[in-house]
């Protein structure tokens, strides 16, 4: 009975990877707002109603697919923080290597970076499933900063008060320890770069910068200096 169960199970498996990847085909081809689930089914050579039994709705399988980009661009920046832990590199070295890891899953998948930071798409509304996937870059780099605090000394502005309940719950939340004012600037910094990623996905960039990578680390060096990191590291 076991191995009926799995045998199931892997066909399920299969069947769901295929649907997701003829999905993924049609966002590059046609984007978020055009996908079908009839239309998935029939490139599938499948009945609608037996896809309806792994996706029931098109929000459904449009959620799968947010969750998955979110978990890519999130192990991407993991990998590039674990490759470099132990090392000895500075802690602004470690920030600008997770931020072209983001820009370098960007470059590669741009449909998939679209469909997370692109428009929204009309007539959906993402569900709490995808605040967890989503915050996994930006937790990132609150660890790196997070180690950087006792060992360089951070160096944030000081905060103005109309900020400081923000701030202060934010840091409650996501980094208990870190600086309130340092909090603000790692949000802040947050939105640049993946605004950054955007102007060049997104074509901003074009007959504007041409050296890209080189453009890319300066800016990402100066982010790292915003929210305390020194400088002269990166």
């Amino acid at each position: 009975m076991s191995s009926i169960r799995g045998a199931r199970e892997r066909a399920r498996a299969e069947i769901t990877a295929a649907i997701k990847e003829e999905a993924r085909r049609q966002l590059a081809a046609d984007g978020a707002a055009k996908l079908s689930l009839r239309a998935v089914a029939r490139e599938l050579g499948m009945a609608s109603s037996a896809l309806y039994r792994y996706f029931p709705s098109r929000d459904d399988l449009l959620t799968a697919l947010i969750v998955d980009a979110y978990d890519a661009v999130g192990e991407a920046a993991e990998a590039a923080r674990s490759s470099s832990e132990g090392s000895g590199e500075p802690h602004a070295v470690r920030w600008t290597a997770v931020a072209c890891a983001v820009r370098a899953w960007a470059l590669a998948h741009p449909h998939e970076y679209a469909l997370i930071y692109g428009s929204p798409v009309p007539g959906y509304s993402a569900p709490q499933d995808t605040v967890g996937p989503a915050s996994r870059v930006g937790l990132v780099l609150i660890g790196i900063v997070r180690e950087a605090c006792p060992g360089d000394g951070l160096t944030a502005d000081a905060l103005p008060d109309a900020l400081r309940t923000d701030a202060e719950r934010l840091a409650a939340d996501l980094a208990p320890g870190l600086p309130p004012a340092t909090m603000t600037a790692l949000i802040a910094a947050w939105a640049q770069l993946f605004g950054l990623v955007s102007f060049e996905v997104f074509g901003q960039f074009n007959r504007v910068v041409e050296e890209r990578d080189a453009f890319f680390r300066r800016a990402a060096r100066e982010l790292a200096r915003t929210v305390g990191l020194p400088d002269d590291a990166v």
